[in-house]
C-alpha cells in the first residue's frame, strides 16, 4: 500500500476499487485485452471521481496544500493497486522472494506529497541485484494503463549502485532522489537507497548542493524576467513562486538534514512567525496553482490575465471601493510573492553563518583574515564585511531607529552590498518604523538623499522596499506595494513601476540613453530643482487603488509628504503639480493634432512656464519607459518632442506673427524653388497642387518627395499609387496612398491595414486641388531590420491597392484576420465618445475609447463617412486592450459639428460600433473604389474651402 503521512478516503474509496479489480480479474481471466480495457474504465472513473472531489473540497475548505496532498494520495493509491493487480494478475509474481521484488517511489515534487491536478508524475522504479525476469515487463505494463489514463508519467529504472553513481554528477537527478518518498512494493530497498544517499551523497557536500540550487534559482528568474512583479506571474518558476519555496525546502533537507520544515525553528533558522509565514505562501500558491489546473484543464503555470478573474472568484474575494476583486487577489499574490523573497534572504542568511561555524579550523582562520570586516569612515553603526554592509552590533536599531534608513545611506554612498544578515535584522525590526520616526528631520533628510543619489538609487530604493522599510517609513508607499492594475498596458505592480521609473530618471540624470531619449537627456543638467523631480517621479503613481482619480489624490499626498521630507513651499507645490499632470503630455501628445495652434495654446496655458515644461517631458518618458518592454518608442518620442517645442515656442513668445496665408504663398514659393531640376510648367503644376493645411505642417523634405512620387505616378497613369518609408529610430513606418478622394477612403485604408495586421498610430490626411486624397498612414514597426521592414510594408502597401481596386474584399480580409487573432476577452473597458468643438479653432474633436479589436478603426471611420463627417486627420494610440482614436472632422463645407441632435447621434452610431454592433457597417463596405465617386461629395469650391480651412 501507498505510504503517505495522511489519508484521504474522502477522495477515494479504497476497498471498491480493489474489490472492482478483482472482480475484473476473474471475469476476464482467461482474456488480456478485455480485462485491460474495464482495467483502464475503472481506475479513469476512479481518478476523475476522485479529481473532482478534490476540486469541490478545494472550494470549500480552499486549503491549496491540502488539494495537493488529496490528489497525491489519490495517485499513490491508483500506482499502489495498479502494481498488486500487474503483479498478482498480469505476471503471478504476487509470491516472488522479497530480493527480487521492485520499489515503485515518488520524487521530485511527487515525492513531497503533493501533487497539482495537471502535474507530472514523477516515478523511479527501483530494482534489486537480482532482477527477476517479469520486472521490467511489468513496469512497462504499469506505465502504459498510467499513459492510456491520460498521466504524464516522468519515469526512471534503476538500480541502486546506479542512483548513486547519477548523483554524483547530476544536480538535477540528485534534487529529485532527495525528494526520494516509497509508495509501494519493496520498502527495504526504498530505505537503503535512502541511507546510501545521505551517506555516500549528502554528507559533506552542503555548500556545493546550496551553491548549485541558488544558481539554478537565479539563471530561472533571470528566464521568467527577474521580477516577481510581472502582472501576469508563472506561478510555479517565476520569481516568489512555488519553486522558490522548494528550493529552500531543498536546500533545508540537503543541508541540515532534516525531513520537515518544521525542524527549521528548532535549529534557530527561522522563527516562529516565519515558519507560519512560509506554511501561508506555500498555502496560498498551490491554492492558486491547483485552481489554474481545474479551470484550464491542463498544467497550465502562467497565471495570465484569462483566468486571474476567475480565480479571484474561486479564492472569495470582491470588490472594493478603487480596487477590483481581481486586483485585490492579485495584490494579495504579489505580496505572499515577496514574503517567499524574504523568507529567502533570512533561510540565506542563516545558512552563510552556519556554513561559516562549519569552517575547518585553519580554513576558518584564514576567511576570517581575508574577509576581515573594516570600519566604514563615518559610521559606528556599520562595518564592512567583505564588500557587503553589516552592524557593528545587534541592538544597532534599537539603540537608534534613525539607523534603519541610515543603513540603506551608508550602503549607497560606499557603493556596499547588503548582508543577509543585516537584511534579516532588518525585516524583524520593521515595528520601531513608528510616527516619530517618520517625522524625524535626519531620517528624512537621508530618505532624500538617497533618492537623488547621483549612483544607484533604484537599487537602494528596491533593497528598502524589499525588506519592507519603504512601505512602513511611507505608509502612502505601501498601501500599493504588491498593487496591479488589471489590464494589458502596465507590466508591473504599481510599486515595481515606480522603481523603474526612477531608475529611468538616474540614467537621464547621468547621462545615459541619449539615443532613446536624447531631448530628455538634453534638458536634465538644466533642471533647477532636481530633488523635486525625484521625489515627483517616485510618488506618481502613489495614489493608485482609490476610488478618486490618482493624480489630484496624488497630488494631495504629494502635500502631505513634502513638508515632511523637507521640501521648501515651492517645491511641494512643484511636485504636486507634475503629479497632478503627469498623464497630460503623453496624453496631449497621443491624441491630438500638433499642428493644430490650439492644441498647443492650451498646452501651454496648462504648463506656464519652461521649468515645468521640462520637468514633466522628463517625468513623461520615465513614465511610460517603466510601463514594460516593448511600449515606449522612438515615434512616442517624436511626439513629445514636437510637442515639446512647439510649446517652447509658445512660452518664450516664439510663435511667428506673419499671417497663415503669406506663410502659406512663402512655403508654396520655397518648395517651386526646390524643384529648380523641373521643368517650369511641372514647377507650376505640382506647387499648386496643395493647399495651406498641407503647405504649412508637411516638413519640406516630405514636400519634394510627394512631389516626384505624384509625378511619378501620373507619368505611368496610375490612378492608385502607394509609397513606403521606413523611420528606424521612430520605430514607426509610413505609408503614402495617393487615390481619387472618396468619403470612405480612410476607412477602407484602415481596414486594409487591419487586414495585414498593421497597427495603425496616426493618419494625416489631405487633399489636392485636383480631387485627389493624399493620405500618410504610420504604421507600428515589426521588424528590426530595414529590408525586412520594407517587405512588409510594401505587401501592406499592396494590400490597400487590391482593397481600394476591388481585387479583393475588404469585409472578407478583416473577417479572415479576425478570426485568426484571440479577442481580448479578460478586460471589459466602459465605452465612451466625446465630441468638442474647443480643443480646434478649425475642427470639431472626437475621442473615442473602448476596447480594441481587429478592424475597428476601419468601421468607426465607415460610420463618420456615413454621417457626411470629412475626417481631416486621426491619431489612434493603444493602452495595452484600451484604444483611445481621436478624429478631427468638419461637415462638407468645412464646418465645425455644432447641432446637440447631430453630435448625439454620431455618440450613438460610434458606440453601436464599440459594442460590436455594427455588422451592417462592414456589410457596407465597398469592395473597391478605383473610380471617383458618381457624384462629387461637394462643390469643388466647397472641397477647395474645406481644404483650406
Amino acid at each position: 500500500m501507498a505510504k503517505h503521512e495522511t489519508a484521504f478516503p474522502e477522495i477515494l474509496d479504497v476497498a471498491a476499487l480493489k474489490a472492482r479489480c478483482d472482480f475484473i480479474a476473474s471475469a476476464h481471466a482467461e482474456s488480456r485485452d478485455p480485462m485491460r480495457q474495464a482495467l483502464l474504465a475503472a481506475f479513469r472513473a476512479a481518478n476523475l471521481e476522485g479529481r473532482e472531489r478534490a476540486r469541490k473540497l478545494l472550494l470549500d475548505d480552499g486549503s491549496g496544500l491540502k488539494c495537493a496532498q488529496r490528489i497525491s494520495w489519490l495517485q499513490d493509491q491508483l500506482i499502489s493497486i495498479l502494481h498488486a493487480f500487474v503483479l498478482n494478475e498480469i505476471f503471478d509474481a504476487a509470491h516472488a522472494p522479497d530480493q527480487t521484488r521492485i520499489s515503485v517511489a515518488a520524487v521530485g515534487g511527487y515525492g513531497r506529497g503533493t501533487l497539482a491536478p495537471g502535474s507530472d508524475i514523477d516515478l523511479l522504479f527501483l530494482l534489486p541485484i537480482k532482477k527477476a525476469v517479469w520486472a521490467e515487463p511489468a513496469i512497462e505494463f504499469m506505465l502504459y494503463i498510467l499513459w492510456d489514463l491520460g498521466f504524464k508519467v516522468g519515469h526512471a529504472t534503476r538500480t541502486i549502485d546506479e542512483c548513486i553513481r547519477l548523483s554524483r554528477s547530476d544536480m538535477t537527478i540528485r534534487t529529485a532522489i532527495l525528494e526520494t518518498r516509497f509508495i509501494c512494493g519493496s520498502r527495504p530497498l526504498c530505505d537503503e537507497l535512502a541511507a546510501r544517499f545521505d551517506e555516500e551523497i549528502v554528507k559533506n557536500t552542503g555548500p556545493d548542493f546550496i551553491a548549485a540550487k541558488l544558481a539554478e534559482r537565479d539563471d530561472r528568474h533571470r528566464k521568467a524576467g527577474d521580477t516577481r512583479y510581472l502582472v501576469e506571474p508563472n506561478v510555479k518558476e517565476g520569481k516568489g513562486g512555488l519553486r522558490d519555496l522548494h528550493t529552500l525546502f531543498w536546500i533545508a533537507k540537503y543541508f541540515y538534514r532534516v525531513k520537515d520544515s518544521a525542524d527549521l525553528i528548532k535549529l534557530g533558522v527561522l522563527s516562529r512567525q516565519e515558519y507560519k509565514l512560509f506554511q501561508k505562501s506555500d498555502d496560498f500558491l498551490w491554492a492558486v496553482r491547483c485552481h489554474m489546473h481545474f479551470l484550464t484543464g491542463k498544467s497550465e503555470e502562467r497565471l495570465s490575465f484569462d483566468i486571474q478573474r476567475e480565480i479571484a472568484e474561486c479564492l472569495g474575494y470582491h470588490d472594493h471601493p478603487g480596487l477590483s476583486a481581481v486586483e485585490r487577489f492579485m495584490k494579495h499574490y504579489f505580496l505572499v510573492a515577496k514574503n517567499v523573497g524574504d523568507l529567502t534572504r533570512i533561510f540565506c542568511a542563516a545558512l552563510e553563518d552556519q556554513q561559516a561555524k562549519q569552517l575547518p579550523g585553519l580554513t576558518a582562520v584564514f576567511n576570517r583574515f581575508t574577509n576581515r570586516t573594516r570600519k566604514i569612515a563615518g559610521s559606528l553603526e556599520f562595518v564592512d564585511d567583505g564588500g557587503r554592509i553589516a552592524l557593528s552590533s545587534p541592538d544597532v536599531f534599537k539603540r537608534d531607529p534613525v539607523n534603519l534608513i541610515r543603513i540603506f545611506h551608508v550602503a549607497d554612498i560606499n557603493k556596499l552590498e547588503f548582508h543577509p544578515a543585516a537584511l534579516k535584522l532588518v525585516t524583524r525590526s520593521l515595528s520601531l518604523i513608528t510616527p516619530a520616526l517618520r517625522d524625524d528631520e535626519e531620517a528624512n533628510r537621508l530618505f532624500i538623499a538617497i533618492l537623488t543619489s547621483r549612483r544607484n538609487p533604484e537599487l537602494i530604493l528596491r533593497r528598502m522596499n524589499e525588506a519592507g522599510v519603504l512601505g512602513r517609513f511611507i505608509p502612502e508607499f505601501g498601501k500599493i506595494v504588491s498593487l496591479m492594475q488589471f489590464n494589458m498596458y502596465h507590466h508591473y505592480t504599481v510599486d515595481e513601476h515606480l522603481l523603474r521609473a526612477v531608475h529611468v530618471l538616474s540614467r537621464v540624470d547621468q547621462g545615459k540613453d541619449d539615443d532613446v531619449h536624447p531631448l530628455a537627456v538634453k534638458l536634465m543638467p538644466g533642471i533647477e530643482d532636481r530633488t523635486a523631480l525625484f521625489v515627483a517621479v517616485l510618488l506618481h503613481d502613489v495614489a493608485k487603488g482609490r476610488p478618486e482619480d490618482h493624480s489630484t489624490a496624488g497630488a494631495k499626498v504629494a502635500r502631505r509628504l513634502g513638508p515632511r521630507f523637507g521640501l521648501t513651499p515651492k517645491q511641494t507645490e512643484t511636485v504636486a503639480w507634475l503629479i497632478e499632470e503627469h498623464l497630460t503630455m503623453s496624453m496631449v501628445a497621443q491624441t491630438r493634432d500638433l499642428n493644430d495652434r490650439k492644441t498647443i495654446v492650451d498646452f501651454a496655458e496648462r504648463v506656464q512656464s519652461l521649468d515645468r515644461l521640462k520637468m514633466l517631458m522628463i517625468l513623461t518618458v520615465c513614465d511610460i519607459r517603466a510601463v514594460g518592454p516593448g511600449v515606449w518608442n522612438g515615434w512616442k518620442g517624436q511626439l513629445l518632442r514636437t510637442l515639446y517645442y512647439e510649446t517652447e515656442l509658445m512660452i518664450s513668445g516664439g510663435f511667428s506673427e506673419v499671417p497663415r496665408k503669406e506663410r502659406a504663398k512663402h512655403a508654396g514659393e520655397v518648395l517651386f524653388n526646390a524643384l529648380s531640376d523641373w521643368s517650369q510648367k511641372d514647377r507650376k503644376t505640382y506647387t499648386k497642387l496643395h493647399y495651406q493645411p498641407y503647405l504649412l505642417s508637411v516638413p519640406l523634405e516630405d514636400q519634394l518627395r510627394h512631389a516626384h512620387f505624384i509625378r511619378e505616378a501620373d507619368k505611368a497613369g496610375r490612378a492608385l499609387a502607394t509609397m513606403v518609408r521606413t523611420h528606424q529610430f521612430h520605430a514607426i513606418t509610413e505609408i503614402t496612398v495617393l487615390s481619387p478622394d472618396h468619403p470612405r477612403l480612410l476607412a477602407v485604408i484602415a481596414g486594409a491595414c487591419a487586414a495585414a495586421g498593421a497597427n495603425i498610430v496616426d493618419a494625416q490626411i489631405f487633399t489636392t486641388s485636383d480631387g485627389r486624397a493624399l493620405d500618410t498612414i504610420l504604421i507600428t514597426r515589426e521588424f528590426p531590420v530595414d529590408e525586412d521592414e520594407k517587405r512588409r510594408a510594401a505587401n501592406i502597401g499592396k494590400m490597400i491597392e487590391d482593397v481600394l481596386s476591388g481585387a479583393k474584399r475588404l469585409p472578407e480580409v478583416i473577417a479572415s484576420r479576425s478570426k485568426s487573432r484571440k479577442r481580448t476577452k479578460a478586460f471589459t473597458v466602459t465605452p465612451a465618445v466625446t465630441i468638442s468643438n474647443t480643443l480646434s479653432n478649425k475642427f470639431t474633436v472626437i475621442e473615442v475609447e473602448c476596447l480594441d479589436r481587429t478592424g475597428l478603426l476601419s468601421e468607426m471611420t465607415a460610420v463618420l463617412s456615413d454621417l457626411s463627417l470629412d475626417i481631416a486627420s486621426a491619431h489612434i494610440t493603444t493602452f495595452g486592450e484600451k484604444v483611445i482614436d481621436t478624429f478631427y472632422v468638419t461637415d462638407l463645407v468645412g464646418q465645425k459639428i455644432t447641432s446637440e441632435s447631430r453630435q448625439s447621434n454620431v455618440a450613438a452610431r460610434l458606440k453601436a460600433v464599440m459594442a460590436d454592433e455594427a455588422d451592417e457597417v462592414r456589410d457596407r463596405m465597398p469592395s473597391g473604389m478605383i473610380a471617383p465617386p458618381q457624384a462629387p461629395r461637394t462643390p469643388v469650391a466647397a472641397r477647395k474651402a474645406r481644404a483650406e480651412s
